[in-house]
């Protein structure tokens, strides 16, 4: 399974090309080189968190193209995809960072699909550190994990192309770089390997 990382060229973004996660990342370029990349060459491309929409909307159509092709694109959090995806429906939240501090405080994230291959590797507190939104689904789309609301924050996109969307408002990437949030850790620690390794067998 090959993997190419958009990069927006953040400390956090680099770190995690470079540090952690390097060995899965078979390679990584800034927003501005997705035109000049064979996008088909790789199975996956994963836009780090919060790379900003106005560097990938400029490359909307070859991101379609690759995905009728048959690619995966992987969109974390902060990223505004409904920007530069197709078939995406957003609706921001008002974020609560002091959750926890409230007496049995519950961000009431919840797993939607336990039996999934991903929560073989990861448990609901590893979807646990706050949130920015979610998702309206289309039809057939595979919804992986809920807020309180029973809303998509994590799913699996197999209907609106002829590839796959993995969209989610979680933003791993972005705290696992900034050394906080353990939680992050523990869910790319779980992700990555999903992606990679998961993947690669079901294509097998």
């Amino acid at each position: 399974m090959s993997i190419l990382a958009i990069n927006g060229g953040a400390a956090y973004q680099i770190q995690a090309v470079e540090g952690r996660y390097a060995p899965f990342f078979d390679a990584a370029v800034r927003p501005e080189e997705i035109a000049r990349t064979n996008l088909n060459a790789y199975d996956s491309v994963i836009v780090l968190c919060r790379t900003p929409a106005w560097r990938m909307e400029p490359h909307a159509g070859q991101l379609r193209d690759y995905l009728d092709a048959g690619g995966t694109v992987v969109a974390m959090g902060e990223c505004h995809s409904e920007r530069w995806l197709p078939g995406i429906s957003f609706e921001p939240c008002e974020t609560n960072f002091w959750w926890w501090l409230t007496p049995d405080g519950d961000l009431g994230t919840r797993i939607a699909k336990p039996e999934h291959p991903l929560f073989g590797r990861i448990g609901e507190n590893d979807i646990r550190w706050h949130l920015h939104g979610s998702f309206d689904t289309p039809e057939g789309a595979e919804v992986l994990a809920t807020n309180k609301e029973g809303r998509a924050i994590l799913y699996v996109d197999e209907v609106t192309t002829g590839g796959r969307m993995i969209v989610t408002s979680l933003d791993p990437f972005f705290h696992h770089g900034h050394h906080f949030m353990p939680a992050t850790t523990r869910f790319l620690d779980g992700f990555m390997p999903w992606i990679s390794e998961d993947f690669e067998r079901k294509a097998a």
